[in-house]
């Protein structure tokens, strides 16, 4: 049975509810007429306000290519529906009205009325939200493409996974906003920007979108701007044709709302992020920004958090590039092609543009003999290979960029060197480009420092690369580098350079005379070369390199037809006489006798007066320099007579070198001095010039007879000396430090702030060389020979200098520490010191040392760079803090083969590269 509900309305409330009802339909048909007023005139406001957000949804869409936000398509179709019933009512109105004011409110229209009044006011309520809801903000939005476009990359490119794994954990780093990636033409910098820009499609990120554009050389905003906005969704003919300002403007305000990463590639120059419109990152919005560049440079114009180079492949990875291109067929189609195969990769230098290049054109090279061709051709002319026509100009593109002329031809003066030579960044100022006059005249060091920002905007340019060196920094080119500059030099401004270059072509005999024609410099160093027979006629030649031949004969005339040329390298010849006919080279401004063994200077060199860089390092045979003729040399600038000349009555060099320091000081535009010292009334002779003092970079201390102590002091006043050699001072016992009433002098940064090698040999009586604290940038120490010596560095003196200087740190930037034939030796130093640079120490013939001053923490800060060498009995016997620290250092033990090879002093002999550099 089901629930019954009963209820009961009083009669006074069921009166009062009709009456309401009754009073609210009345008034439906009493207000009907104003009602309809009220409509049209608020649907006429609705209407203006849909044409105004069409008239903005068609702006939007047409002009800026943006998409209208569903909830104004919304909007505007309720609009459009509730028109059509608005219009209806309109209609119906006149109707209406007119049968309410002939038939008032008679039963018969009564229902009718109301009804078509509660129509009238639901639609004025509908009209008026509506117009409410039509307040838009915005009313459409950019229609964004794929956030990631993947681009199409060589499966066979290797090489790249290592850095790509280290910049892809940089993306990673908050407060990681811009990356640099930076490397020589060809290297594969684009290949890894595309492998980071794939791996955007592969794994899951939270960006919103990842942006591609290529800068290129003469890259212009607008370009950057177009292909931006392309990928937002800004791409419309009249959103191109704005100004860059309002184009900036309009990706700002897209990007600003967007986590982005943004992959510049080959940019040249600083790309201003605010006016291309570009929000900076920063750890708030997350945004990234990745680049590619030829130059160190723009990593600090581009304010980049974090770079990285983009190196050369390794041998084996160049190897597997080269192989997927030849082909397996081509390599296996005969035995001997595979070896002939590496030899041509090599070639390449692991320059992937190379590798890939070289491997197309071999790849169908199936004989050896076209093998052994095409590596005659890269040795010989690599542009003449077939598909280097491509990759040259790609590379040129950073010597075109290079910013003048005058660095241009700076680095073309590289490439007279041979292939993977190591040159001192010195060699090239002085040695090359002030004998060419490439660099301005300024007076002293300003044009040594002139050359070494060049030297800077090179290395930056990847068309240099530093070369590790324990003492000088030397620079080298690399081989595929060396040969486009060759093929600028000989081929593309032939007009202008033309140059000649057999260096290190095995050549017996110099080019014929009708080949120098013409030409404007010429290297021939690293040959067999033995005579120069043959007279040249080439009025134009600027410079010859003849160095490291075999030459022994130049025939007196040589010269004769030569007279423009300014720069004569002859170093390391065996050659015992220059001819007379040297004094023809009136234009001469660099000469180079280094490493000869010339026994005197011819008097016809006085014939030089425009000399200005004279190289007479390591000739230790000469025994005669004409009085005078030195001071001869009025224009000199840089004078280099480092380990030169034996005794003789008939020398200036007899008699401790007093006369050669009296014409020094008559050269008045002298600013660089190597120089042997071999008696103590010569030292305090040079002591006595200030000048003299200033110029000095190299000092050999040798032979010196009856001088017991020398106070360190007056050579710390040295303020540029960088290398110091003191041999053959048998009687010398004490190396002082004298600074307790100089000690502000010695702190300023100069004197032996700069020295970097330290030589002593033969010094019998020394015991001790504590004054070496005071050389907090030396990097590299040879002590050899010295049969007292004690300690290196002395414990009560160095407490004492210490009390006076302040905490000092000895040895903090040495690369070598090199002990021998030191038989009383017990300490290095009482403290274990960090050494954080040392790559070797080695350690021979001293049966009393027997603790190494070593911090553990050495060996896991250098790693594999560092090494001990020594007798393998010694390091046996050597005594540790506890075996823990033994265990840290025993990998790094190599055991001591001793092989030298001693001159006829029983001295090592000097490796005279360009006598700067020593080893034994």
């Amino acid at each position: 049975m089901g629930n019954v509900f009963s209820f009961s309305i009083s009669g006074d409330e069921i009166l009062s509810r009709c009456l309401d009802c009754t009073v609210a339909k009345t008034a439906y048909i009493r207000d009907l007429e104003d009602k309809l007023g009220d409509l049209q005139a608020e649907y006429q406001k609705l209407i203006e306000a849909r044409n105004d957000v069409t008239k903005r949804v068609m702006i939007a869409e047409e002009q800026h290519e943006m998409k209208r936000l569903d909830q104004v398509q919304g909007w505007l179709s309720r609009v459009e529906a509730v028109g059509t019933e608005v219009e209806e009512i309109m209609k119906d109105s006149s109707q209406e009205i007119e049968r309410l004011r002939l038939g008032g409110y008679c039963s018969r229209n009564c229902k009718s009325s109301f009804k078509f009044g509660k129509w009238v006011a639901e639609k004025l309520r509908a009209v008026a939200t509506l117009k409410s809801e039509g307040d838009f903000k915005d009313v459409a939005e950019r229609v964004l493409k794929d956030s990631v476009n993947e681009k199409p990359i060589d499966p066979t490119i290797v090489g790249m996974q290592s850095i790509f794994d280290r910049v892809w954990r940089c993306l990673g780093e908050k407060q990681v906003g811009i990356i640099g990636l930076h490397g020589t033409g060809g290297v594969g910098k684009t290949t890894l920007l595309t492998q980071i820009n794939n791996n955007f499609c592969n794994e899951r990120n939270d960006f919103d979108v990842v942006i591609w554009v290529v800068a290129s050389k003469d890259h212009q905003v607008e370009k950057i701007q177009e292909e931006i906005g392309e990928k937002i969704g800004l791409s419309s003919e009249l959103w191109k044709k704005k100004s860059l300002r309002y184009k900036a403007d309009d990706l700002f305000k897209i990007l600003r709302k967007k986590k982005f990463v943004l992959l510049l590639d080959d940019i040249w120059e600083r790309v201003d992020l605010k006016d291309v419109g570009i929000p900076h990152p920063d750890p708030n919005n997350g945004s990234k920004i990745v680049f590619t560049t030829r130059s160190v440079e723009v990593y600090g114009h581009m304010e980049a958090h974090k770079h990285f180079r983009v190196e050369f492949l390794e041998n084996e990875e160049a190897w597997n590039l080269f192989q997927s291109k030849v082909g397996e067929d081509t390599l296996n189609n005969h035995p001997d092609i595979l070896e002939l195969a590496k030899i041509v990769a090599k070639e390449c230098g692991g320059l992937p543009l190379a590798l890939i290049t070289i491997g197309r054109a071999m790849a169908f090279k199936k004989t050896p003999e076209e093998w052994s061709h095409a590596i005659q051709v890269l040795k010989r002319s690599a542009s003449e290979f077939p598909g280097m026509n491509e990759v040259y100009p790609r590379l040129k593109f950073s010597y075109d960029s290079l910013p003048n002329d005058k660095v241009r031809s700076c680095f073309l003066y590289c490439n007279l060197f041979s292939e993977d030579f190591n040159v001192l960044k010195g060699d090239l100022i002085d040695y090359c480009w002030i004998g060419e006059g490439f660099l301005d005249e300024y007076e002293g060091i300003g044009a040594r420092n002139q050359g070494d920002h060049f030297i800077g905007i090179l290395l930056n340019a990847c068309l240099l690369e530093e070369v590790s060196s324990t003492v000088y920094d030397r620079v080298k080119m690399h081989d595929v580098i060396r040969d486009m500059a060759l093929w600028i030099a000989c081929e593309v401004e032939k007009e202008k350079e033309n140059f000649l270059v057999h260096a290190g072509a095995r050549l017996t005999e110099a080019p014929k005379a009708d080949k120098w024609i013409g030409l404007r410099r010429i290297s021939l160093m690293e040959n067999q070369i033995e005579n120069l027979s043959e007279v040249p006629t080439c009025p134009r030649l600027l410079t010859l390199f003849l160095k490291d031949n075999r030459l022994k004969m130049i025939n007196n005339d040589f010269f004769q037809s030569i007279s423009s040329l300014k720069l004569l390298d002859l170093s390391f010849n065996p050659l015992t006489k220059l001819p007379s006919g040297i004094s023809k080279l009136v234009s001469l401004q660099h000469l180079d006798l280094s490493g000869t063994q010339l026994e005197e200077l011819p008097k016809e060199l006085k014939a030089l007066v425009n000399l200005k860089c004279l190289n007479l390092n390591g000739t230790n045979h000469l025994r005669t320099i004409p009085r005078k003729l030195i001071s001869e040399f009025s224009m000199l600038r840089v004078l280099r007579m480092f380990y030169c000349g034996f005794f003789s009555e008939d020398s200036i060099l007899f008699g401790g070198n007093e006369f050669l320091v009296e014409e020094l000081l008559c050269l008045e535009v002298l600013n660089v001095l190597s120089i042997d010292l071999r008696s103590n009334s010569a030292l305090q002779k040079f002591f006595s010039s200030r000048k003299l003092h200033n110029l000095i970079n190299c000092l050999r201390v040798h032979r010196f007879a009856n001088i017991k102590s020398l106070n360190v002091y007056s050579l710390a006043t040295m303020k540029h000396l960088e290398i110091l050699h003191i041999s053959d001072c048998e009687d010398l016992e004490e190396v002082k430090i004298e600074i307790i009433c100089e000690v502000q002098e010695i702190r300023e940064p100069h004197g032996f702030q700069n020295l970097r090698s330290v030589h002593l040999w033969s010094c019998f009586r020394l015991r001790d060389l504590t004054w070496l604290i005071l050389a907090p940038n030396l990097r590299s120490l040879f002590v050899g020979n010295c049969s007292d010596m004690e300690e290196i560095i002395g414990i009560s003196k160095f407490g004492e200098v210490q009390q006076i200087m302040g905490n000092l740190n000895p040895f903090a930037k040495v690369n070598d520490f090199i002990l021998g034939k030191l038989p009383k030796l017990k300490s290095i130093h009482r403290n274990a010191l960090s050494f954080p640079l040392l790559q070797e120490m080695n350690i021979s013939e001293c049966p009393l040392l027997k603790k190494l001053p070593l911090d553990s923490s050495l060996a896991i800060t250098n790693r594999l760079e560092f090494v001990i060498r020594g007798d393998k009995h010694w390091w046996e016997e050597l005594e540790w803090d506890d075996e823990a620290t033994q265990n840290v250092f025993l990998p790094f033990f190599r055991s001591l083969t001793i092989n030298r090879h001693q001159n006829e002093c029983g001295e090592p002999e000097a490796e005279l590269g360009s006598v700067h550099n020593y080893v034994f």
